[in-house]
């Protein structure tokens, strides 16, 4: 068997890499064997510190900035990160957010645009500027769903649970289209992840032991438990893996 988990070699773009689960995406794929440029939106000093932990490892790191619900800035962000890595292998767009809890009976459009824009729209933008480079190296492409996309979401999370259904979606149908290029998409969909600003900002703390309550496996999630996932999609251990979307929930939801 000549499949291997080693990234030695690779060169990997992850938006929204300089905390949580893209920083434990960005160095998992480090320890891996991968340079990576780390993309961050507004945490310079967040990503200088994921970079300092890749750099830490041998392996090249730069951080790079944009707004990603800007299409020239994520067009510059990939041709950026291909000059510095001098192509790209994988690209993992972990850049999202729930950006802010609102019932759709009192969401305005602004709102519904901005919570579409930051999750799918982004992922569009970024995946499309970097095919031709993945087109070259026949790389992979891993995007970030969510439990919420095929749950519904928690209390004022429908369109953030919306665009994540929608980025499955793209993704299966990415997986047929990038397929006969040799690009192989596949989605990655955390449940309750604990330790990461998306649930210190939204999850009120005396829910917690709650949630925990309905995950069979009797935790929260870490970052690591997702980066894991990211690691594997992207090595040819799954090479023969594509338009698939891997829960990471501790079987808190089965489908």
């Amino acid at each position: 068997m000549t499949a291997t988990l080693s990234l030695q070699g690779k060169r990997a773009l992850v938006t929204g890499s300089g905390h949580g689960l893209g920083r434990a995406i960005a160095v998992a794929l480090a320890e891996s064997g991968a340079d990576v440029v780390v993309h961050h939106g507004h945490s310079p000093e967040e990503a200088a510190d994921t970079v300092h932990a890749i750099s830490r490892l041998g392996r090249q790191s730069l951080s790079l900035q944009a707004d990603v619900t800007d299409e020239e800035a994520v067009t510059s962000l990939v041709d950026r990160a291909a000059e510095f890595l001098g192509g790209i292998d994988i690209l993992v767009t972990n850049a999202g957010h729930l950006v802010e809890r609102r019932e759709v009976r009192d969401m305005d459009a602004a709102l519904f645009h901005r919570i579409v824009d930051v999750n799918l729209t982004s992922t569009f933008f970024t995946v499309r500027a970097a095919i031709p480079h993945l087109e070259r190296t026949k790389g992979s492409i891993v995007t970030m769903s969510s439990l919420a996309g095929f749950s519904g979401g928690g209390y004022g999370a429908v369109v953030y649970a919306a665009s994540k259904a929608a980025v499955g979606g793209f993704t299966r149908g990415l997986a047929k289209e990038l397929g006969p290029l040799g690009i192989r998409v596949n989605a990655v969909a955390p449940g309750f992840i604990d330790g990461t600003k998306f649930h210190e900002t939204f999850t009120d703390r005396s829910v917690v032991p709650g949630i925990v309550s309905t995950i069979p496996l009797g935790r929260g999630g870490q970052p690591e438990d997702v980066a894991g996932v990211v690691l594997f999609l992207s090595s040819t251990l799954a090479g023969f893996i594509s338009g698939e979307t891997i829960d990471v929930t501790g079987a808190q939801w089965m489908r």
